[in-house]
């Protein structure tokens, strides 16, 4: 009889590394985005951020599901935060708006990308420290996927009127920094991960998420640009939803 080889301690299933390699075929999203956008292939770099971005939510859950959270996992996942959301759309902005005035756009894209990192470096120590006590229904400040998203919103708009010149590019410069500042503010913005809905409209959330998805493929820049807007105008209520909460 053939007896099968007993399972050692250093032995892995194969489906505990699927959050790792969810979150490796997500920076490779995002570098690839970047070539995109040398090469002014802009709508399938975006599409490509926005893969990163479905991915960068669906790995963290799915190593919960599977119980195979890991130290590495949760070091991996931060690095490839900053590739795709604060590398990925800064030089994307700068292949595509800042030929012309390539030093300040560049200064205007490390500030944005220096921001970027700092607010993962405190999302993490604050996810590692027991004396964090920030309200769970709010991010401090806004989030490197969303702040991905904004910062591309004049390319967004440039697009939707097909003029490239749409935007002047200091403004593009000076509105970068400025998303960069709101990633490391303090301003609350709604957190996500912990909203819920009563079960009998979750078939209306399903309507509503195919309904963004179809227009994402059939008109990707106008449905771009009103989710930009749409989670601004959140922002803001979350700010005077907190404030009020407050007094």
């Amino acid at each position: 009889m053939v007896r099968s080889k007993s399972k050692t301690k250093s032995d892995m299933p194969i489906v505990h590394l699927l959050p790792n390699l969810l979150t490796i075929v997500a920076i490779c999203a995002g570098l690839t985005a970047i070539r995109l956008g040398f090469q002014g292939d802009f709508e399938r770099a975006v599409q490509l951020i926005l893969v990163a971005s479905v991915l960068d939510g669906i790995d963290g859950r799915l190593a919960r599901l599977l119980k195979c959270e890991s130290q590495m996992g949760a070091e991996l996942d931060s690095l490839a935060d900053f590739v795709n959301f604060g590398i990925a759309p800064a030089l994307m902005t700068y292949a595509w708006a800042f030929q012309d005035m390539r030093n300040e756009g560049w200064i205007a894209v490390l500030i944005y990308s220096v921001c970027c990192v700092i607010r993962l470096a405190r999302f993490n120590v604050g996810n590692k420290s027991e004396m964090d006590k920030s309200d769970s229904n709010f991010f401090v400040g806004v989030p490197s996927p969303a702040g991905a998203l904004l910062v591309l919103l004049p390319l967004f708009v440039s697009f939707l009127f097909s003029d490239a010149s749409f935007v002047p590019a200091e403004l593009v410069a000076i509105y970068m920094i400025g998303i960069g500042l709101l990633m490391i503010s303090r301003i609350p913005t709604w957190s996500f991960k912990i909203m819920t809905i009563p079960r009998e409209k979750v078939k209306y959330l399903f309507v509503g998420f195919v309904i963004i998805v179809a227009a994402l493929l059939t008109y990707p820049w106008i449905t771009l640009v009103v989710l930009d807007l749409v989670y601004i105008t959140g922002v803001i209520w979350a700010a005077k939803s907190r404030r009020i909460s407050k007094s």
